[in-house]
């Protein structure tokens, strides 16, 4: 897929948006670095996760142990959370994108998230196919979880 900017913005909430626009706005060799620096502000896992991280499934796409769960509440807002290794800064990063993009909005504007949402931040040069891969994993278990959390309470 090609890097390239969505015309329906509508369909990208604010905060992925704003992310989005973060790492286009840097030039294409400086992108990795504001990957790295966003790799840190990965939110720790809550204690009812990190006590139990068996409750977090396992990304597959991932060449790291990543794992990640989307969580609707009562209130229909959704919560991402993710644990990645500090070793694996770029996937690390990739998390923390979700997470800080993800959590807030609601299950309807989260399943709308493009599913090329990855491919929209300039990163496609800069990393492997793989971990672009791996981001793409994340984003469709975090939709993938929405809708069977939605349809479990229907």
């Amino acid at each position: 897929m090609s890097e390239h900017t969505t015309t329906a913005d509508e369909t990208l909430p604010e905060a992925l948006a704003a992310l989005r626009d973060d790492f286009l706005a840097v030039p294409e060799r400086d992108r990795l670095q504001l990957l790295l620096e966003i790799s840190r502000e990965l939110p720790d896992l809550p204690e009812r996760y990190a006590n139990a991280p068996g409750m977090l499934e396992r990304i597959e796409e991932c060449q790291s142990p990543v794992r990640a769960f989307a969580e609707v509440g009562d209130d229909d807002v959704v919560h991402f959370y993710a644990t990645a290794p500090e070793e694996a800064p770029t996937t690390r990063g990739f998390a923390s994108i979700l997470a800080q993009g993800l959590s807030g909005l609601t299950s309807a504007q989260v399943l709308a998230v493009p599913d090329d949402f990855p491919f929209m931040i300039g990163l496609t040069r800069a990393v492997s196919p793989l971990r672009m891969n791996g981001m793409s994993g994340m984003l469709t278990r975090a939709k993938r979880q929405v809708r069977e959390q939605i349809a479990a309470r229907a």
